[in-house]
């Protein structure tokens, strides 16, 4: 055993929990239990391994050895476009798709994760083999603080109000308070959607959010999270029960209209508060320098 043995040992160690920490199987049922789970994991050692052997290779003098982070880089992009071409193919069978963006969003933070293990056991073996392994317990718990700080993002509940509204009918259209959401002719549809369904209203908390909630993908990882959680009455070849987000063009708010099997309202406000805000749909008009001129 020589000198570099134990800090390898420790940086392994510490990056591999910090990619479980990182991986849980939520509502979403996704990574997917057992199999799924089993592949991420063994990722994730597998940069864990990266991240302590990099340390010792640095002070050997041994710089070529660096090269396999490159190497293990293209690799983790891999890992994205398995994500995205496996959860592209299945989404489909969906009765509720995710839709692209949320997809995207999904396979780029199972590849970012991988290098916050390659981060986490690099300082963990780096102040051990520096200081000691008190400064290196020490090392990682900021580690897997910083970790566990950069996977979560803001959820919908940060940037917009929720409030329940009944569904009512207006002649044939539907509507969510005064947001148009479709035309159903058909009364025994319309008894079913007045029954079954179920409306709620989204007001932007400022200028910025009316786009990102305007977002199509961002609408549409609503739906798909809400009726994974309630469930969903409709079956396939039923379009006038499929739920639908649509907007108000004046404020920018947003109608949303979903028929859970689940009908509860504090619920759904508490799950549709909790959709992550896709960071393919952030948009921040109100940066911009053109605008900031005008004001």
């Amino acid at each position: 055993m020589n000198e570099y043995t134990m800090p390898i040992i420790f940086g392994v160690t510490l990056g591999t929990i910090a990619r479980i920490m990182m991986l849980r199987t939520d509502y979403r049922q996704y990574p997917t239990y057992l199999h799924g789970k089993t592949i991420h994991l063994s990722l994730g050692f597998i940069a864990a391994l990266l991240g302590a052997v990099a340390v010792p290779a640095i002070m050997e003098m041994e710089f070529t050895a660096v090269t396999l982070l490159t190497v293990a880089a293209t690799q983790f992009r891999d890992v994205r476009n398995m994500e995205r071409n496996t959860l592209t193919e299945i989404d489909g069978f969906e009765l509720v798709p995710r839709g692209k963006t949320y997809i995207e969003g999904i396979a780029i933070s199972f590849e970012s994760r991988n290098y916050l293990v390659i981060f986490t056991a690099f300082i963990g073996t780096l102040f051990y083999i520096i200081w000691n392994v008190y400064f290196a317990i020490a090392g990682a718990l900021v580690s897997l603080f910083i970790s566990k700080f950069l996977m979560s993002g803001s959820n919908i509940k940060d940037i917009v109000d929720i409030e329940y509204h009944p569904l009512h009918f207006e002649g044939a259209g539907l509507y969510v308070e005064n947001i148009y959401i479709m035309n159903i002719g058909l009364p025994e549809r319309q008894e079913e959607i007045i029954k079954y369904g179920m409306g709620f209203v989204l007001t932007p908390k400022n200028m910025n959010v009316i786009t990102t909630i305007g977002n199509l993908g961002q609408r549409q990882a609503i739906l798909h999270d809400v009726s994974i959680s309630l469930g969903v009455f409709r079956d396939s070849g039923t379009p006038a029960l499929t739920p639908l987000i649509k907007r108000d063009l004046d404020d920018g708010r947003i109608g949303i209209f979903i028929l859970p099997q689940v009908r509860e309202i504090d619920k759904a406000k508490e799950i549709i508060g909790a959709v992550p805000v896709l960071e393919n749909a952030i948009r921040m008009p109100s940066e911009s320098k053109k605008h900031n001129k005008e004001e």
